[in-house]
C-alpha cells in the first residue's frame, strides 16, 4: 500500500533575508518539505495573485502534491514548524507573511470526520475555503485537475470552472 497523498497550498508575499523574493521562498519551502522526509511528487508553477484583505502586497502561490504517512495533525505540525523556520510568527490573520502552508486535500478523505468537518474549530481537511480560492484552485488545476473534494464530490476542474464562471449582471 502506498503512502497517503496531500495537496498542500503554499503562499508568500514578503521577501526573506536568505531566500529572496516570494517565488524563491516557495522554492525553498518545497526543499524544506523534502528535508522533512515528505515525498514531493509534483509542484505547480508559481502564480502571482492579488492579496485578500489587509495583506497588501501580491502573493506568490503554488500547490504541491506530497506523499506522507503522517496524519493530518502530524503533517500540520510539520508545516507550522517549517513556517516558523522561515520567520512566520503567530499573529494577524490575513496579514503579510513570508510563508503560509495549508493542507488542502488528503487522499484518505475527510479530517477529523465527515460529521465533524463542518463544525471543527481546528484543522479541517479538505480546507473549507478551497472551493472559493482561485489562488489554490488555479495552481491545483495544473497538477491535480481530477482530484475530487470528498464532501462535495466535485473535481478541482469543476470547482475552478464554477468559481470562474461569468455571472450575469442584474
Amino acid at each position: 500500500m502506498g503512502k497517503p497523498s496531500y495537496l498542500v497550498a503554499l503562499g508568500s508575499n514578503r521577501r526573506h533575508r536568505r531566500h529572496g523574493s516570494p517565488a524563491h521562498v516557495l522554492a525553498a519551502a518545497i526543499e524544506a518539505l523534502a528535508g522533512e522526509k515528505i515525498d514531493v511528487l509534483a509542484v505547480s508553477p508559481v502564480h502571482l495573485t492579488p492579496a485578500l484583505g489587509p495583506a497588501g502586497r501580491d502573493f506568490a502561490n503554488a500547490v504541491a502534491l506530497v506523499g506522507s504517512r503522517a496524519s493530518p495533525p502530524e503533517l500540520l505540525s510539520i508545516l507550522k514548524r517549517i513556517e516558523r523556520r522561515f520567520g512566520r510568527r503567530a499573529g494577524r490573520r490575513w496579514g503579510a507573511r513570508v510563508l503560509d502552508l495549508d493542507i488542502v486535500l488528503w487522499s484518505e478523505g475527510v479530517w477529523p470526520t465527515r460529521l465533524g468537518w463542518r463544525s471543527s474549530r481546528g484543522l479541517a481537511v479538505p480546507h473549507r475555503e478551497m472551493a472559493r480560492r482561485n489562488f489554490v484552485l488555479g495552481p491545483a488545476l495544473e497538477i491535480a485537475p481530477g482530484w475530487r473534494h470528498p464532501v462535495s464530490g466535485l473535481s478541482i476542474r469543476q470547482m475552478a470552472a464554477r468559481l470562474n464562471k461569468p455571472h450575469p449582471r442584474d
